[in-house]
């Protein structure tokens, strides 16, 4: 069943792991990767892109990141916020002019946030 899977540095026949935890393991990597590719996708489409990574260059004919590495990194995103929310609190406070860029912020991430 795993023949084909020799390229690439994997061995799955030499691994000794029975054929139905593989399959599970390849069962819940494929999950994973759609839902983050999902949630890319809809963080695009609600234009929030532009808060977690870098939008398509002028001059460039792809665009620079898929939807999965953009469901990743709002993951990411979204943990390093939480852990970090005092600061983003305190600094509001400090920067009263900066206030609306920092809600703004905070509203993409509440937007983000409510796919998750």
């Amino acid at each position: 069943m795993f023949r084909d899977c020799k390229s690439g540095g994997y061995n799955l026949e030499n691994s000794k792991a029975s054929v139905e935890r593989l399959t599970n393991l390849v069962l819940l990597i494929a999950l994973a990767y759609t839902c983050a590719g999902l949630q890319g996708q809809s963080i695009k489409s609600k234009g929030q892109q532009k808060y977690i990574g870098r939008l398509k260059e002028l001059k460039r004919l792809q665009r620079r990141h898929s939807n999965f590495w953009v469901g990743l990194y709002g993951q990411m995103w979204i943990a390093a916020l939480e852990l970090c929310s005092d600061w983003v609190k305190d600094l509001m406070m400090i920067r009263p002019n900066k206030r609306r860029f920092f809600q703004r912020g905070l509203r993409a991430m509440a937007l983000i946030q409510a796919d998750f």
